[in-house]
């Protein structure tokens, strides 16, 4: 193989992690976002995503995103439109279902409540995926939009190297990092993101300065479930869709989180974005059917070398 097209192969390849590693970030900071503040392993983070595909698809077809937007904007509108929706599917399903075993009701549950959240999001999990398949039918969607089928091309060389941009995933990536960067300055300077912060280091204390433990959790919980549905949304134009394909993702979801660190959503991002390009990679040497593979291999030796993850801290339990 002349050195020129291995050189395009590897940049190709790394172009198009850099890209989709966005978007798992994304996806991958709504579930540290709940794992960080309320110490919950949602196991139906997954098919939150999926809802929040379909939102994205009806807003675009449905309700008329099209013909409001254009094909090219369009898309981009419906997904970020799915984010107000799932927040309040989120906000109700925590106040329901999650608060019963989850916050300052849990002191007297055995395990802190976490058998129970265990059991709990995994029914949550197979009645949104069953409940998926009776609405939304097996048949495959997707957000139709030039810019999937388009890319900019980017010449190295003097045009021996050329890199294409799939412009829909530049998009996309480029509206995952400004959303992460705006929940990051939320986190850091707001006084709900100091009343989560709160929420999280020692929710005890946190009652005593007069924060809603429970209420915070709502929030966190329904903020999580509208970020990763907004990934999905902005995955949507890209990949075909169907009830269950929140199991094919929930899996990267938690390794993301594991790799940045349990409880960082900065390290999430990055967790993610290590998947992406992994996933990209591996495609090199690897057939597209060993993929996840590939992932689970970087994944086990991370852990063995940093079993905190990129940015976690290692502490000592008393």
């Amino acid at each position: 193989m002349p050195v020129a097209q291995l050189v395009e192969n590897i940049l190709q390849s790394l172009t198009a992690g850099l890209l989709l590693g966005a978007i798992y970030g994304l996806m991958c900071v709504g579930l540290a976002l709940i794992f960080g503040v309320m110490r919950v392993i949602n196991f139906a983070q997954g098919d939150f995503m999926m809802l929040g595909m379909y939102a994205a698809y009806y807003f675009f077809v449905a309700l008329g995103m099209n013909a409001v937007f254009g094909n090219a904007v369009g898309p981009y509108v419906a997904a970020f439109l799915a984010g107000p929706l799932l927040f309040v599917v989120g906000y109700v399903i925590h106040q329901a279902l999650i608060s019963r075993v989850s916050g300052t009701k849990t002191a007297q549950l055995e395990g802190e409540g976490h058998y129970a959240q265990l059991v709990l999001t995994l029914g949550i999990a197979l009645i949104l995926e069953n409940g998926g398949q009776i609405v939304f039918g097996s048949i495959l969607h997707s957000v139709q939009t030039p810019l999937s089928t388009n890319a900019w091309i980017i010449s190295l060389w003097d045009g021996a190297v050329e890199i294409f941009v799939n412009r829909a995933r530049g998009i996309a990536a480029l509206l995952s990092i400004v959303i992460i960067g705006a929940l990051a300055v939320v986190i850091a300077r707001t006084r709900l993101g100091k009343a989560l912060r709160a929420a999280a280091d020692n929710p005890t204390a946190a009652t005593y300065m007069g924060i809603d433990v429970d209420f915070a959790h709502r929030i966190a919980f329904a903020l999580g479930i509208s970020i990763t549905a907004i990934a999905g949304g902005l995955l949507a134009p890209n990949y075909p869709f169907h009830p269950y394909v929140g199991l094919e993702y929930v899996i990267i979801m938690y390794a993301g989180v594991v790799l940045g660190g349990l409880g960082s959503i900065l390290g999430a991002f990055w967790g993610g974005m290590t998947i992406g390009l992994v996933q990209q990679l591996s495609t090199l040497i690897l057939p597209t059917q060993l993929q996840n593979s590939a992932i689970f291999v970087v994944f086990l030796l991370i852990v063995f070398f940093r079993p905190q993850g990129f940015f976690g801290r290692v502490v000592e339990r008393t």
